[in-house]
This record gives C-alpha cells, structure tokens and sequence, in this order.
C-alpha cells in the first residue's frame, strides 16, 4: 500500500509539473507576441517622423504631399472645443423618452454612481444568455457631460499625486483592467465600492483589448467626479490616441456611440492627456503604470505641463525640420542609455518625453543595470540596483507598478522591493491568468487578493483549461510564423543547402529565433508548430501547413499577401489617420498613396501594377471605395487543421 500511495504521489506531481510546464509556456507565448506587436506600434513612430521629414522637403511630389498634408492635418490638429461649445453641443443633444438608462445630474451623488453599476450589471447578465447583445446603456449626451465634468477636475491635480494612510486603514490598488469589466465589478464585490473611508488607486490601462473599455472609464470616472480625494486615477501607456487606434478601443466607442462616436474620442484624447503620472503613499509608497530608469528624475516629472508632451515634440520636429534630433530621439527610445546625452542637447519638451515613456514603457528584471526593453519596443528593462539607486535618492520604501501580466494576478522582484500588480483576470484567454489587486495598510506592507472571473472555464478541469489557453497561444504564434514566411524560409535554406527539406533541432530553433526575435523554448515547442520525420529531424516547411488566407486574391502576388498579413495592424492605424470622418471609406486613389508611402518607408519592393491590382480585387462593387473593414477580411487567416 505505501508502495503505491508513493507511485500514485509521483505520478501525480510529474502530471502537475507537466501541465504547469505547459501554462507557463502558453503564456510566455502570449507575452511574446504581444510585446512584439508594441513594439510594432513603437515603431510606427519612425513612420510619422519619415512623414515629417518629408512634409518640409521641396523635392517631395505632389502625391506624397497631399497624403502627407492629410496625416499631418489629422495627427497634430484636433478640435479644440471651450467649455462653452462643448456644453452648447452637449445640449443640443436630445435624449428620447423611450431612453431606459440612467439620467444623470450634476454634480453627480453616489445614487448616480450606483444607477449606471446597476445598469452595467444588467448589461453584462444579458449578455450572458445572448452573447451578441448590445446596447447603449448610457447617453452620449450624458457621457459627454461626465468626460466633461472629468477633465475639469483632472486638470487641477498635480503629475504627482501624494496620499496619506492616515485618514484611512488602508489604500486599495488596482493594476490593469484592460475593458474587463466583470473583473471591475468583481472587485467592488469583493472589496466594496470607492468612498472616503474606502480609497482607491487604478494604475492606469483601463481601456484596449476587453470589449467593455467605455463602461469602464464611465464608472471610473462617475466615482471620481463624487469622490475626488479618495479615487486616484494613473495614466497607463494605453492611455494613448495611437495605441487606442490599434488595440480596439477607438472601434468600440465608435460602434457604440456611431452619431457621436467622434466627438467623445476627442474629447477623451483630451482628457487622457490630463491623467496624472504617479501616486505615492506616505512619501515611501511610489505608484506608476511602468517602471523606472537611471534618468528617472521625480522633481522634474511633476514639473511639466503633462498634457503638451506629446503635441510639443511633433510641432518642434516640423517647425525645425531636425532629421538628425528626430533620428537621435528614436534612438534613445531603443537605447535609453543614451538618453543622458541626448537630452542635455535636446529641447524640455523631448526630455519630458523619454522621461514618461519611460515610466509608462519599462519592465524590472533580475539582472543589474539598465538596458534597452528590446521587447517592447520602448523604455527599459531596469535591474535591482537601478530600484536601490531610485529608493536611495528619494527615500522609498517600494514601487508598485503594473504593465505586465502575471499568472497569479501578481508578482513580487528585487528582494520585495517591486510589486507587479494586475487585475485583468483571464487576459489572453479563459484561465490563463488569475487577476489581483493589493491592500496596502498604515505599515505600508501590501497585501495580495486574488480572483478569477469564471464564465466557461468553472465547468473544466485543470487539464481542459489548461488545453484551452495552450491551444489559443499556439494559434497566435503560427500567425506570426506565417506573417514571415518568406524570411522564414530564406533562414530555413540557408542550413539546409541541400535542399533536404529537413533540419536539426537545433538548427531550426537557431532560424526561428534569428527571424522573429520571440525568446521562446523553440525546441519544447518544435512537436507542437511542425511535423518530425523518422530521423528527428524538423520537416521545416511543415511550419506553415496549419495556415492560409480565409478568401485568398487571385490577382495579387503571394508577397504582397504576407505583407498584408504582417502589417495590417499598421495599415489599418495609417488609414485611420486618413480616413478622416471614420466612414470606413477610403477612395482607390487614397489606397494607392497610401501603400506607395508605406512600401517607401518599409523598404518594401512592390510595383505599382501589383497595388492597382490589389485595391480593384478588393473593391468587390467597384463603386471606387474601400471599405477597410473588408480590405482586413480579404487577408484574413484561418487554421486548416481546425475542426
């Protein structure tokens, strides 16, 4: 019987240790890919500096600067509305009798706060029994006047917020929710809703990626209008016009706010701009979305006028002209090193830059130093002693910083010194992570609550869910994979100049890594992305197999299909600058500058003929528009091997 029990024990913890094995390289997978896309999204930057240098060059022909006029007049120009006109349009907004939502009244009282909970929490419990239920649960009119009332009192808040335990018991901090908004109302189950006696502190990526971004900020920012000293609001890098271009939360409020939809995106852009940087508890606590550097300089960061950053960069690069200082700045974004330098010759408005994409962008590691967050894309990774250098100068006791997804809600480096806290339960798929939230006391000791939102993955056990994930995290990868077929294959047959069509293990992990630069255990992976033939080596091509495009254009070459495919999150950012009104239309002739552009600045070799070609296949009622939407769909890929 002993006999057995320690058999049946050592089976059971090689079973566990196999399927944790798995969860963790699931969700290395999914890290993987997505910093790779931000840094994509970093990188588009270049995009619009190469726009610039070429807006103020002579030489630039007409059809680059008309498209170039257009992203210039759309990006660094946006309506500047009083108080006056933005109430006088609120106003003009009628609401109809058969409207069911709340009607607010301000200044707003919790009874308001507690109407649009009520609302969404019925939203949500339709949307359980049918699934493609939508409704708008509040008003643009009264959204408008809330975002309003909002930016109205952000305005009045430092870059730094200091709060004190000593009116309280304790500080709740929230990391990311990301439009999660059954993990929002999870937590004011669990922990009770704001007040004065109940202080809250979201450290910023309320929005993007979850599907419920525009009720999140609306209870937000309800609690803090009747709340003001008591519910704290950081800024997170997804606070961004840009990034919200990318990751969802631009088509959401456009889809559920179609008549105006717009208006409220500007008015936010705004009010995102005004959302303080930092918060520190008892001057020892220090709470910012990212994480630190060896430049991070706290005095100067609650100097400067937080919402112009961005704007003074862009109308210096174009009233100036600097290639160089423009080519330089995109360095120190890739090299924060550098930035010492860079910004002791560089104007206030730069160093304000580097300073807070540092501080929205960067990630802690466990070796020493400071070095470029080559990942991302943008900020650093900074290491125990750039912790120990920063608690030193200012006198700290911990950091509390968010930005990273963690499979148990939370995560403790540099000997307790830095808390990761995230509160986006299930964030890439169904059980793929626990979401968390900390109670910090007058001791200033943080105290971990986790969660788990259940919706499909209560009715699976361990090994189900964690099939569930490992299956949607190799779905994204083989996306990628087939988005750099090409160079993949180029690799592949650089070590095989036979032309066998088999390779070493280690020899197709050297050529996956030297091509998409994920950091991810290509050889435990190798089962999983491609086919092994009787001598163990890798059927290479085999990677690509699973994958095609869903309606494939005949007219258009394969290499500007995988283009599409590799760039279309970019694309579609491109065209939203262009497509000015976000009628989703864009005319052939816009489609064709567009690309031109896009191929100049890629170093994307495509004739002319090929584009004409793509965009007439993609016009399916030849009406000389193009829906964007189907322009997407037209390379969209799908899994051959699913049932």
């Amino acid at each position: 019987a002993l006999k057995a029990a320690i058999l049946i024990q050592r089976w059971y913890r090689l079973t566990m240790a196999r399927i944790e094995m798995r969860r963790r390289c699931a969700l290395s997978i999914f890290q993987s890919v997505e910093y790779a896309d931000e840094q994509a999204q970093l990188q588009l930057s270049s995009f619009f500096t190469f726009l610039l240098d070429h807006f103020t060059r002579p030489d630039a022909g007409k059809v680059k600067v008309k498209v170039i006029r257009r992203f210039y007049s759309h990006f660094f120009t946006s309506p500047q509305r009083t108080n006056s006109d933005l109430t006088e349009y609120e106003n003009s907004i009628d609401v109809p009798d058969s409207y069911y939502g709340p009607r607010l009244k301000f200044p707003l009282t919790p009874a308001d706060a507690n109407a649009i909970l009520d609302a969404f929490k019925n939203e949500e419990a339709i949307s359980l029994v049918l699934p493609h239920f939508f409704s708008q649960t509040l008003h643009a009119r009264y959204v408008l006047q809330l975002f309003h009332e909002t930016r109205k009192v952000l305005k009045e808040m430092p870059n730094i917020t200091q709060l004190s335990t000593s009116y309280t018991k304790e500080i709740t901090v929230c990391g990311d929710l990301h439009g999660k908004l059954d993990d929002l109302l999870l937590i004011f189950y669990k922990n009770g809703l704001p007040s004065e006696k109940n202080p809250y502190v979201f450290n910023g990526d309320f929005v993007d990626r979850g599907e419920h971004s525009i009720e999140i900020l609306i209870i937000l920012f309800a609690f803090l209008l009747i709340y003001p000293n008591d519910l704290h609001l950081n800024r997170g890098n997804h606070e961004d016009y840009m990034m919200n271009l990318r990751y969802g939360f631009t088509k959401e409020v456009l889809r559920k706010y179609k008549v105006h939809g717009k208006i409220i995106l500007h008015l936010l852009r705004d009010v995102f701009s005004w959302l303080p940087l930092a918060t520190i508890v008892d001057s020892k606590v220090l709470i910012l979305h990212g994480g630190i550097s060896d430049t991070t300089d706290l005095d100067f960061l609650n100097l400067f006028e937080r919402n112009r950053v961005r704007d003074h960069i862009y109308v210096e690069l174009l009233l100036l002209s600097l290639k160089n200082l423009a080519v330089q700045m995109l360095r120190c974004l890739q090299h924060p090193k550098l930035q010492p330098a860079f910004c002791s010759q560089s104007s206030p408005a730069l160093v304000c830059y580097l300073q807070t994409l540092d501080i929205l962008w960067s990630d802690p590691r466990s070796q020493r130093g400071c070095t470029p967050n080559k990942c991302r894309g943008g900020g650093c990774y900074f290491g125990p002693d750039i912790t120990a250098k920063v608690f030193e100068r200012y006198n700290l006791k911990l950091l509390i910083r968010s930005h990273e997804c963690k499979q148990d809600g939370y995560e403790v480096g540099h000997g307790g010194k830095v808390v990761t806290i995230f509160s986006a339960s299930n964030y890439y798929e169904d059980g793929s992570n626990r979401g968390a939230y900390i109670k910090l006391n007058p001791d200033l000791s943080p105290r971990f609550i986790q969660y788990q939102v259940s919706k499909k993955t209560c009715r699976q056990n361990l090994q189900e869910r964690v099939s569930t994930v490992e299956s949607s995290a190799l779905k994204s990868l083989r996306e990628v994979i087939y988005a750099h077929r090409t160079e993949l294959t180029e690799a592949f047959m650089k070590k095989d100049p036979t032309g066998a069509g088999r390779l070493p293990i280690t020899d197709w992990a050297e050529a996956m890594e030297s091509v998409l630069h994920l950091q991810l255990p290509w050889r435990t992976l190798r089962s999983q992305l491609a086919q092994t033939s009787p001598d163990g080596r890798i059927k290479y091509m085999t990677c690509f197999y699973d994958l095609k495009v869903e309606k494939p254009v005949k007219e258009v070459q394969p290499a500007l299909v995988e283009t599409v495919c590799r760039y279309r999150k970019d694309l579609e950012i491109i065209f939203n600058f262009i497509d000015k009104d976000h009628s989703g239309l864009i005319s052939l002739e816009e489609f064709r500058q567009t690309w031109r552009l896009f191929c100049v600045h890629m170093g994307i070799k495509i004739d002319n003929e090929s584009i004409n070609k793509l965009a007439h296949s993609i016009d399916y009622n030849k009406d000389g528009n193009i829906d964007f939407n189907e322009f997407l769909e037209a390379f969209h890929m799908v899994h051959r091997l699913e049932n």
